[in-house]
């Protein structure tokens, strides 16, 4: 026994030594660097950052596998005491924060009861999970569970509430949510995410052509948060202003409120929060990053241009815009009758925009005093094509070149200007755009007798319903289905015009191009005749001294090609949006091409490459579209205050539509029923109930049989 405990005695002594001696012959001695850029980090011990711990990651750092801004539970100066450390200086990190995307919680229809395991995961390996939308909330709070910081909560709804200053951006949130309901995300992915299918999007930010989260900013100005609302706005749409006022508002038309009553009035909400800011006088700040140094040329600026501008100067690119006249602000300075968009109202929102760090040159005319050869010798990385469609065809008609006819540009930029009064004359106006009814109303705020003569039926025009029944409000003759055939003239001037009737083949479906009827011709008098058919993209900047096109054009539109994700041309570093791509648009799609412009440069400039949308939302998707809904209440829309048809006779500064209060916004805000993909607040408008004008909604008749 004493024998066998000395042996192990001895080999222990023995095996001691060896360990001793070898410790010294292969010891590493430990980098103290690595001690002292872990004592800078918070000890979180989170993982966000890649690694298994604090002390990996801040050998990472020491060895250079990783940059001193690694850290996601540190801020900015965790960063900078790291890089001191390391002789290094901290670059700008983005801040992230995690957010969820989900509105259905309790109220999302169950296909099944779960008793299972109480976590996100197990439950979706179970067809899915218990909830009819794939891509909703499971609600088990595996992601409250997960995080680190205390920063999620579930709502009384299901729903996580994300608390954004306790939030570090670690990710092991949206690493545990089976369907992806809550996302990490900074200022550059929320600024340029485009919708995809699989986000929860509601019927109205399908129907946007900005993707504006119309029902964020519905909710947050009806708990009073309207800098959230506001914020929620400009994300998508830096020219609020402008858009709620003459947006003609194709999110309202597939409203489901308009299954139970009538749409909810999202072109009014938007004006309200708009107005909002303006009329507080102080311009909500707006976080920008610091300035990459990537330099990008934008040729005109209009609305396409500005918001451009605006998306890229937010990410913290240095936008240049390059235009031709002396101000910015394209059609809607100067063009745009004053009762629809007045100046102070659109110059407040142009500068919004350039106080943010915008450069611009006016008087500068692309083609003539720079080239895109040019703008690559000064260093721009990049062009954005944003020159509008400023071309007015001519009168298809004899004797059209006569003093007295005139295009609708020219007439609306003189208005107030060298016309002043036309008190007595007789104005033609031909053309069925938005543009020929704001001649009508302008001419007759002038005091002429006015005419449209229109080549289609009414349900047909381009222009905007609301800005049909303007012009008709104020005396505006439309003549329906029928087109000019020659001007008259008397001493050289324009003294009449004759026209025809057109019919279509089949007049009750009313397809195809309408026809001349023979022997329909007529006259009447006319003092001037106004061409307000169309606008095309003036093409001749982008010709060479041979008059050779630099880039493809669009057959269908006239504008310049490109392609539609992108919006980039066939010259790999240049880029269009707005109407000089789609010829003759409505504001919004030219404020949602300067974003995906955006979008594009911005990929360019920083990884060489512009990455293709996965799952990219390019059409309404089809299981978000209703037939029967289970509303408990029915509203009225709000009526929206407008001056007297007498009134907007004698003035051209005054609005013809007026502001609203924040009540009547705030109810008429309840009717929104904060849609999901397939959900939606069936109870919307409960607050309201002992209103006198607020019943309990009724089904018709066939539905009810069915």
């Amino acid at each position: 026994m004493a024998t066998s405990i000395l042996i192990l005695f001895l080999l222990g002594l023995t095996a001691a030594a060896i360990l001793a001696a070898a410790s010294k012959v292969l010891h590493v001695k430990e980098d103290p660097r690595i001690a002292a850029v872990e004592a800078c980090f918070p000890g979180a011990n989170c993982g966000g950052c890649g690694y298994p711990g604090c002390s990996a990651a801040a050998g990472a750092i020491v060895k250079g596998e990783a940059a001193p801004e690694i850290c996601v539970a540190g801020g900015s100066d965790i960063a900078k005491n790291v890089a001191a450390v390391m002789g290094l200086e901290a670059s700008f990190k983005e801040p992230k924060v995690a957010h969820n995307i989900c509105t259905g919680g309790s109220r999302a229809n169950l296909l099944f009861d779960y008793e299972g395991i109480h976590d996100c995961r197990a439950e979706a390996l179970l067809y899915g999970g218990e909830k009819s939308c794939g891509l909703g909330c499971i609600g088990m709070g595996s992601c409250v569970k997960v995080c680190g910081f205390d920063a999620i909560r579930l709502s009384d709804d299901g729903l996580p509430i994300v608390d954004m200053n306790a939030c570090r951006s670690c990710g092991k949130c949206a690493e545990v949510c089976p369907t992806g309901a809550i996302r990490v995300s900074g200022l550059t992915m929320d600024l340029l995410h485009l919708n995809k299918t699989d986000d929860c999007l509601a019927p109205c930010m399908q129907k946007c052509p900005a993707q504006i989260d119309v029902r964020t900013y519905i909710q947050q100005m009806k708990q009073g948060d309207m800098r959230g609302a506001l914020l929620t706005m400009k994300e998508r749409n830096p020219l609020p202003l402008a858009v709620g006022r003459l947006c003609p508002a194709p999110c309202e038309t597939i409203c489901r409120r308009n299954i139970a009553d009538e749409g909810v009035a999202i072109h009014t909400l938007h004006r309200f929060v708009a107005d909002w800011e303006m009329n507080s006088g102080a311009r909500l700040k707006l976080d920008c990053n610091p300035r990459s140094g990537h330099r990008v040329a934008i040729i005109g600026g209009g609305p396409a241009g500005l918001s451009c501008a605006y998306f890229l100067r937010r990410i913290g690119h240095e936008p240049v815009i390059f235009e031709k006249r002396e101000k910015v602000g394209g059609m809607l300075t100067g063009v745009i009758p004053e009762y629809r968009l007045p100046d102070k109202v659109v110059n407040w929102e142009i500068q919004s925009i350039l106080e943010l760090g915008v450069e611009v040159r006016t008087g500068v005319e692309f083609g003539k005093d720079i080239t895109i050869k040019d703008l690559e010798a000064e260093g721009f990385e990049a062009v954005f094509i944003a020159t509008g469609a400023w071309k007015v065809p001519g009168l298809q008609a004899e004797n059209a070149d006569t003093e007295g006819v005139v295009d609708s540009i020219s007439f609306l930029s003189s208005i107030n200007k060298s016309i002043t009064n036309l008190k007595g004359k007789k104005v033609v106006v031909v053309g069925d755009t938005n543009t020929a009814m704001d001649i009508i109303r302008s001419a007759a705020r002038l005091g002429a007798q006015t005419t449209a003569l229109i080549p289609c039926i009414q349900r047909k025009m381009s222009a905007n319903k609301n800005e049909v029944t303007r012009a008709a409000e104020l005396g505006g003759k439309l003549m329906f289905l029928t087109e000019p055939v020659k001007v008259l003239t008397e001493s050289g001037k324009v003294s009449g015009i004759v026209y025809r009737e057109l019919q279509y083949d089949d007049p009750e479906k009313a397809t195809g191009t309408p026809k001349p009827v023979a022997g329909s011709e007529a006259s009447m008098e006319a003092d001037l005749v106004v061409v307000a058919s169309d606008r095309l993209v003036d093409t001749t900047p982008f010709t060479d001294e041979s008059g050779k096109l630099l880039l493809d054009l669009d057959k269908k539109t006239g504008g310049i090609k490109a392609d539609t994700t992108t919006l980039r041309t066939s010259l790999a570093k240049v880029f269009v949006g707005g109407e000089a791509r789609t010829g003759r648009n409505i504001l919004i799609q030219a404020v949602a091409d300067g974003r995906r412009a955006a979008r594009s440069i911005h990929y360019l400039v920083t990884q060489n490459d512009i990455p293709v949308p996965v799952n990219p939302q390019t059409g309404v998707i089809p299981e978000s579209i209703l037939k029967h809904m289970e509303v408990v209440y029915t509203i009225p829309r709000i009526k929206v205050p407008e001056i007297s048809v007498e009134d907007r006779r004698c003035t051209f500064k005054e609005e013809v539509k007026g502001s609203v209060t924040f009540e009547a916004a705030r109810k008429e805000g309840s009717r929104c029923l904060r849609c999901g993909l397939t959900c939606y607040d069936s109870y919307a408008g409960s607050e309201y109930a002992a209103d006198a004008d607020v019943r309990e909604y009724s089904k018709p008749a066939k539905e009810q049989r069915a």
